[in-house]
């Protein structure tokens, strides 16, 4: 019996998670080390995961994609994760920047951008972050301005993943100055138009196959370019980030995944004072909290996506597996790191590189402190109206 529990998955999940697997195997586990070093974006893993299916695994098939479930999306993602977390990130990204299309566009507009994008293995990008308006998308400051029975876009998206890379972005902007929420909408632009271009790609700390860029705006775009009127774009937004922080759950247990195999192996078979490492209390009793937290994240990432796939709600559940499963992934590289002793804190190091991928885990998809914030304000209602009634 295996130490860390394994959701019992359907056949079509499974099938999903082998092509990662091997995928994962082949190709990315050995280019990881390289990616991160270098910093470039891996458009062969791109490639590769056009030609697995995985790149449009979520889109549905009347649109040329796979038609996945949630479920089996998080089994490829927590595959991709343990081998390459870049490569899962820009999966997690693929799938972000075209929900708000799949859920809110027009038939036209999904006729044109959602089978443009899988016939020529293109991409979308949620441009919604500003550098004044990371956690609180309500103070965006670009501008949509009306012109020429369209609308002309003004302003700065930062920390856009995809950015440069992409042929869509996603774009939310401010109608109506001081409105806050009420004045935000969501267009549809081509990032090889007029006015559009990405400023400076980011030079991070971790997920560094990933690219995160500055999308600079002053263009026109036709009426027919809005896919949430004012007022109603920001729940959108709120809509596609509620997945994707199930998604970012399911990618922290791949990484925390990683971290405990290369730990636990080497504990294992390390000895010292006569022993091996894992015998000593010291790291046993910390491997053993690592095991149990991360099984206990897997079945908190698994529902939530099974809750999903049921058509629930996942507002909440979602902002606690982001929050747990994010966190416990760090606790998982930080010890990681600590049986690895000196090579664990060199380079080239898997536990060195992980540790610094996990990190993104608890700031994208809303940071730490902002699924906490939504989860207290959720337990002051609930129970307020409890005292209420």
């Amino acid at each position: 019996m295996a130490i860390i529990w394994d959701p019992p998955l359907t056949e079509e999940a499974r099938n999903w998670r082998d092509i990662a697997r091997r995928l994962a195997h082949d190709q990315l586990a050995p280019l990881a080390a390289e990616i991160d070093r270098d910093q470039r974006y891996p458009h062969e893993n791109v490639q590769a995961l056009h030609e697995s299916g995985i790149a449009s695994m979520f889109i549905p098939e009347e649109y040329g994609g796979g038609g996945a479930s949630l479920i089996a999306f998080c089994a490829v993602i927590e595959e991709l994760a343990r081998a390459c977390a870049s490569t899962s990130g820009i999966v997690a990204t693929l799938q972000l920047g075209a929900l708000p299309l799949l859920r809110a566009g027009t038939c036209a507009q999904k006729d044109t951008y959602i089978r443009s994008i899988v016939a020529k293995r293109e991409s979308i990008s949620f441009a919604l972050s500003e550098r004044e308006a990371g956690s609180d998308p309500s103070n965006m400051q670009t501008l949509a301005i009306p012109e020429n029975d369209g609308w002309r876009l003004r302003g700065e998206k930062r920390w856009i993943g995809g950015g440069g890379e992409c042929a869509y972005y996603v774009v939310f902007a401010q109608t109506e100055p001081g409105k806050g929420r009420a004045g935000i909408a969501a267009f549809i632009v081509s990032a090889n138009a007029d006015g559009v271009r990405d400023d400076a790609r980011e030079d991070k700390m971790g997920m560094r196959g990933t690219v995160n860029t500055t999308v600079v705006l002053n263009t026109w775009v036709p009426a027919e370019s809005m896919i949430a009127a004012p007022g109603k774009a920001l729940k959108l937004a709120l809509e596609a980030l509620n997945v994707g922080r199930v998604v970012v759950a399911a990618q922290s247990n791949g990484i925390a995944l990683a971290a405990f195999t290369a730990a636990a192996r080497r504990a294992a078979v390390r000895t010292t004072f006569g022993q091996h490492l894992v015998d000593h209390q010291g790291i046993g009793f910390k491997l053993s909290d690592v095991a149990t937290r991360l099984s206990a994240g897997r079945m908190l990432a698994y529902e939530t996506a099974r809750s999903f796939d049921t058509g629930q709600d996942v507002a909440l559940i979602g902002a606690q597996a982001k929050l747990f499963c994010s966190e416990a992934a760090h606790d998982a590289v930080d010890i990681g790191v600590q049986v690895f002793g000196g090579e664990g804190f060199v380079k080239p190091s898997l536990v060195e590189r992980l540790y610094r991928d996990q990190r993104a885990t608890e700031i994208y998809e809303g940071t730490s402190e902002i699924q906490r914030l939504v989860l207290a304000r959720a337990i002051h209602a609930e129970f307020n109206n409890e005292e209420q009634a």
